[in-house]
């Protein structure tokens, strides 16, 4: 999930101002309201974000001498390890390492409101981090954009490796991808082991590409490709996120793809709403025989448990919440909602279809995991421990496990990939 993924779901709050709710019940007028305004929350949550918002500010730069930079501390500027940032209105980006100075104060909130108990005339409490490199151009103080993927560029230039531009056919249209052909293969990306990387909601596919160095390097093809909705790909035909409900079959798609051309055994990796389109997949495809593995990271377990989540944060009552799951679901609510099929969210409760689980699954998750709660990747390993294993990280929030610790995610996603 990136920027663009929590700028949608912060749009959830207004649905309270917009339907008249309180804290203390729904408190509409008839129920025409209580069903549009279920309605519009069901769209908040289903809607593709395309807005990039900058809420970071860069303080200070001395790229030339100790090669350091200087932010406006926020929950996500604080955390340990490496990340990127654009600024200069995205035509800029830099890589960030270390931490090497901090006031540690408390962090102000990435959407910049200063906390009750810090008046506006206090200093604003900043963190100093290590410049890693500038991909493009000159930084300056003013405002920037954290970026957790931290790599910006197609794999051939991010990481020298050799890397085709292929395009993976579906239902619904053409979907670039890129295609990195494992080490010691020598017949362009067609040997018989394959990863198939699939990003978040909000997010694109250069979420994918921490993986592809260490899969390059245990002579897996990688294919990273787009899916439905997707900047880069085509619209789905409602034009809106399914929950990994029609996204799945993308996916497929790109199992075929590289079934094609040579895959006789594949591995999935998915982050975030990427996992919950991998475990779809796992459930729904006839090509999820070839699926030696799945990879999760920071996945939906449970889309009612998130959206929950997020109506508690929000302060949305929980009947509201309730009625746009339904609606979501309903088949005489589509057009209401906009969706072209009824999404039933009960599908994607695998701490409850966990009987149904047929692959061996490395679950990787951060116990302060701010988007998608850690309880029912912890409830899936419990049930499953046949199948799951479990890997908790701590200070990682969202889809930030390698940045965190990239040495522990690389190890322990070898040690699975080739047990």
């Amino acid at each position: 999930m990136d920027a663009a993924g929590r700028a949608g779901a912060a749009r959830v709050a207004r649905v309270a101002g917009i339907a008249g709710i309180t804290s203390a019940g729904v408190g509409l007028a008839s129920v025409a309201g209580s069903v549009s305004a279920g309605a519009y929350l069901a769209r908040v949550l289903l809607t593709p974000e395309r807005e990039r918002p900058e809420l970071q500010e860069i303080l200070d730069v001395d790229p030339v001498g100790s090669g350091t930079i200087t932010l406006r501390a926020d929950e996500e500027t604080v955390v340990p390890g490496r990340y990127g940032l654009w600024f200069d209105q995205g035509r800029g980006h830099l890589r960030l390492g270390d931490i090497v100075a901090s006031d540690r104060l408390d962090p102000v909130p990435p959407e910049g409101r200063l906390p009750s108990t810090r008046r506006a005339t206090e200093p604003v409490p900043t963190v100093t981090r290590v410049i890693e490199s500038i991909d493009a151009g000159i930084p300056r103080p003013g405002p920037a954009r954290w970026d957790g993927y931290v790599f910006t560029s197609p794999p051939e230039v991010s990481f020298g490796l050799a890397t085709r531009h292929v395009v993976v056919p579906s239902e619904i249209g053409d979907h670039p991808a890129w295609l990195v052909p494992g080490a010691g293969d020598t017949r362009e990306g067609r040997g018989s082991r394959w990863a198939v990387l699939v990003h978040g909601r909000g997010a694109t596919r250069h979420e994918c590409l921490r993986a592809v160095p260490t899969l390059h390097r245990l002579g897996l093809t990688t294919l990273v490709p787009t899916y439905r909705n997707d900047i880069e790909g085509p619209p789905s035909p409602d034009g809106l996120y399914n929950l990994g409900l029609s996204e799945w079959r993308d996916t497929e798609a790109a199992m075929s793809f590289a079934m094609a051309h040579g895959a006789t055994d594949i591995v999935l990796v998915g982050w975030s709403m990427g996992g919950a389109i991998v475990l779809q997949t796992l459930d729904l495809s006839p090509l999820a025989r070839h699926v030696s593995l799945a990879v999760l990271d920071s996945p939906v377990i449970d889309w009612a448990d998130v959206i929950a989540h997020h109506a508690r944060l929000r302060r949305v009552p929980p009947p509201l919440a309730q009625l746009a799951q339904g609606l979501i679901g309903a088949r005489w609510s589509r057009r209401l909602v906009g969706v072209h099929e009824p999404l039933d969210v009960a599908r994607t409760d695998w701490p409850h279809r966990a009987d149904e689980l047929r692959h061996r699954i490395l679950l990787l998750h951060s116990a302060d995991d701010e988007f998608v709660p850690v309880g029912p990747s912890r409830e899936l390993a419990r049930r499953r421990k046949d199948l799951v294993r479990y890997e908790e990280w701590t200070q990682a929030r969202h889809v930030k496990e390698w940045n965190v610790d990239p040495h522990r995610w690389e190890r322990v996603v070898t040690d699975e990939i080739t047990r």
